[in-house]
């Protein structure tokens, strides 16, 4: 290879030269944002619609039905179990994706994670757990794996030429594009995914309620589904409340939801509860959190503990209660208050002929008859030619037998053994292909023991054959055949429900949040958004409030502990809590930090707070140009639990204070930064419609100089208040006289 020649002054490309090499470089083309979409996106969107996230009538996605088959491949359907990470690493001839993707759809489809009623892949070591969100898998090198024993109704014929094959991504070897169940895998296993612009998520069902559902089907077109398909049943148990109306809406239109409760039992002995069954969209972590929350918030008094017991036996939760407390009216609230009960959505969305449809249960069954009527007559036909091939073979054969010695002889005076297949077509009648196999007979078959089984053999083939070519023009003998394989399949591998069925349930609607305690607090709130919330009590025991260095306490007010607090922030945003979200704490503490408690935005601050009880009132926002917004509190109130408004107040001008009056209008103090006091009245301002209006000009500003402080005013904070007072708005103010200079130093 030649040495690069090293860049010089004189060989040096100009642009204009790369210009001319490079067609269209440097010019900029305008496009339609609406073309680009097409030609860049939609291919991609494709891609995860139809190769990635939607399943299709086998029941499988691409990556499931890649991995199954990569270990049926490798023989790992009767054989011992491998190395997952050696299964992993074949799966990559047809899967692109990276191993990590690969080894995750094992775990979901392996017995050990029990996502699945009917696991696909028979496990052995820690595969984590369904049910858990902190359980993790072990390392691929560490587990092991085999096809699981109901696989075998995933292939079977599949030899058979009962599905098509394709290339794998490089052209390299060939995989199925669908697998030929025998069973309507798709309804038996839950299968979930989020496409582009669409998701599918399907609830599963007991595999004998399906297949007896399906035989039904196959018999009477009109098949009442809900008689035989009873409910859906998940592999970790629970019971469904049964509402028939949202069921059938499901099984007719493949969308809708319904609600699944956890079990329990109650040891009168300890005192506690314990959870075995949770729904399946749930998980242990997320109870566990959400039930410790809310005895935080002093919203289940009831409970003195919670924690998880799960071990070799399942899943265990176990609350422990305080004496006297009601064990099942305790679940009713956690049923309303958590996801200890919870609603599982369905969108029966599946791949047919490439193309994603949403269908209801009925639609599903006939696609899968149809598809699997496919596979039987694919299966009946290969069968068939094999058996026209061999007929036609020992039909030659039974040419020969009739004078074997000529056979003998034609072979033996045939001098170039190129020309004894022709020889024998010439001398018996037969095609070349008879020719050849009578040729490749051994001299010890040339018996009459082996001439009659032969002879024999040809009266079943034709019986056979007549009976293949019966099947393919009668498609109810083709039905029969899958109600037979449909029966088999119950047979070997049907099990109980494991999900209970409650038909007669009380409704939650009654069953409310039992309130936090009322009672008197006071409450503190300081210049770097700290807050403290104290009870007379102990109030009067503290000493000196305790604050971080430079901080000071702002706000002050007396309230009660079921008040609603307003936190407006930095960014023009309120947080909305309660008074008793917060834990009872001394002045010897620093209190909550707000922003932390409420998750407000990266860099965002509470910077006022406003104690609302019956959302009676004004909020005044006073800006640093002299304007003042007066809002009715009732734009603060929400009907839903939101614990966020946007656009609060208005982003206009920085805000100089903010100031809540819950008793109706009042005088307000406001000083400017050249020392200038105005009094005005919150009558004179007109009340706005929209929190992030700019409000009225109340106090005229110099250039240079801005409000600094806003401040309710009380009888003898000036000496000459009229002074201060103006007819007429916007004013400038009043500069303070010698009366007021010593009380300004403390404003």
């Amino acid at each position: 290879m030649a040495p690069r020649k090293r860049a010089t002054q004189s060989n040096r490309i100009t642009p204009e030269e790369a210009n001319a090499y490079i067609a269209g470089a440097g010019t900029m083309v305008e496009q339609q944002i609406v073309e680009t979409l097409e030609k860049n996106y939609m291919p991609y969107a494709m891609s995860v619609i139809v190769s990635r996230a939607i399943p299709e009538i086998d029941g499988f996605k691409p990556s499931h039905r890649k991995l199954l088959y990569t270990m049926y491949d490798m023989g790992l359907l009767n054989g011992s179990r491998m190395k997952s990470a050696n299964i992993v690493g074949r799966t990559m001839q047809l899967n692109p994706h990276g191993d990590a993707a690969i080894y995750e759809t094992m775990v979901r489809l392996s017995r050990g994670y029990a996502a699945l009623l009917h696991p696909f892949i028979d496990s052995k070591g820690n595969f984590g757990k369904a049910y858990s969100r902190d359980m993790m898998y072990a390392a691929s090198r560490y587990t092991e794996a085999k096809l699981d024993a109901i696989c075998a109704e995933l292939f079977k014929d599949i030899s058979k030429n009962t599905v098509d094959f394709v290339d794998n991504y490089d052209a390299t070897m060939k995989e199925p594009t669908l697998l030929p169940v025998t069973f309507p895998s798709v309804l038996v296993n839950a299968n979930t995914g989020i496409a582009v612009g669409m998701a599918s998520s399907i609830c599963p069902f007991n595999l004998e309620e399906v297949c007896r559902t399906a035989i039904k089907y196959i018999k009477n077109g009109h098949h009442d589904i809900m008689s035989t398909l009873l409910a859906p049943d998940f592999p970790g148990g629970g019971i469904i409340l049964y509402d028939k109306n949202a069921i059938k809406s499901i099984y007719d239109t493949g969308r809708g939801s319904f609600r699944v409760r956890s079990v329990y039992s109650y040891d009168a002995k300890s005192n506690c509860i314990d959870i075995t069954e949770i729904p399946p969209t749930t998980t242990v972590e997320a109870i566990k959190e959400k039930v410790i929350e809310l005895a935080k918030a002093k919203k289940l008094p009831e409970i003195s503990d919670i924690r998880d017991e799960t071990g070799l036996k399942g899943l265990k939760i176990t609350i422990d209660l305080k004496r006297g407390t009601d064990p099942d009216r305790l679940m009713q609230k956690l049923f309303k208050m958590t996801t200890l009960e919870d609603s599982f959505a369905c969108n029966f969305n599946v791949l047919i002929a490439g193309y994603p449809r949403v269908m209801g249960v009925r639609e599903l069954l006939d696609e899968w008859l149809i598809f699997r009527t496919d596979c039987v007559r694919r299966r009946v036909k290969y069968d068939l030619e094999k058996a026209e091939a061999k007929l036609h073979l020992l039909k030659g054969l039974s040419k020969i037998l009739l004078d074997i010695d000529k056979a003998i002889k034609i072979v033996r005076e045939t001098e170039a053994e190129d020309m004894v297949v022709p020889n024998l077509m010439i001398g018996f009648g037969i095609d070349e292909v008879q020719a050849e196999y009578i040729a490749e007979i051994k001299l010890r078959h040339l018996n009459r023991e082996y001439i009659l089984k032969r002879l024999e053999e040809t009266e079943q083939l034709k019986s056979s054959i007549a009976d293949m070519k019966d099947i393919l023009d009668d498609n109810g003998r083709v039905q029969d055949i899958i109600i037979g394989e449909l029966n088999e399949v119950t047979k070997k591998y049907s099990q109980p429900r494991r999900t209970q069925i409650l038909y007669d349930f009380d409704e939650l609607s009654d069953v409310e949040a039992e309130a936090a305690p009322d009672y008197p607090v006071h409450l503190f709130f300081t210049k770097h958004g700290y807050f403290k919330k104290i009870t007379p009590q102990s109030l009067r025991m503290s000493g000196a409030q305790k604050l971080k260095e430079d901080d000071v306490i702002i706000q002050s007010y007396e309230a009660n502990n079921n008040d609603e607090l307003l936190f407006f922030t930095n960014k023009c945003q309120v947080y909305k809590s309660s008074a008793a979200d917060f834990e009872d704490t001394k002045a010897s503490v620093l209190g909550d930090y707000v922003a932390s408690k409420l998750n407000m935005d990266e860099g965002e601050t509470a910077i006022y707070m406003a104690p609302v009880s019956k959302y009676t009132g004004y909020m005044l926002f006073v800006f640093e140009n002299g304007k003042v917004a007066k809002i009715d509190i009732k734009s603060y109130e929400t009907k839903t639990n939101r614990r966020k408004l946007i656009k609060a107040y208005s982003d206009k001008s920085p805000l100089a204070a903010a100031v809540y009056l819950p008793d109706g209008d009042a005088e307000i103090l406001l000083t400017s930064s050249n020392s200038r006091m105005l009094l005005v009245h919150t009558g004179a301002l007109m009340l706005k419609s929209t929190k992030d209006t700019q409000g009225v000009a109340v106090m005229t500003q110099k250039k240079g100089h801005r409000v600094v402080s806003a401040r309710v005013y009380a009888e003898g904070m000036l000496a000459n208040p009229h002074r201060y007072r103006t007819r007429t708005i916007p004013a400038a103010g009043a500069l303070p006289d010698k009366a007021e200079k010593g009380e300004q130093l403390t404003l």
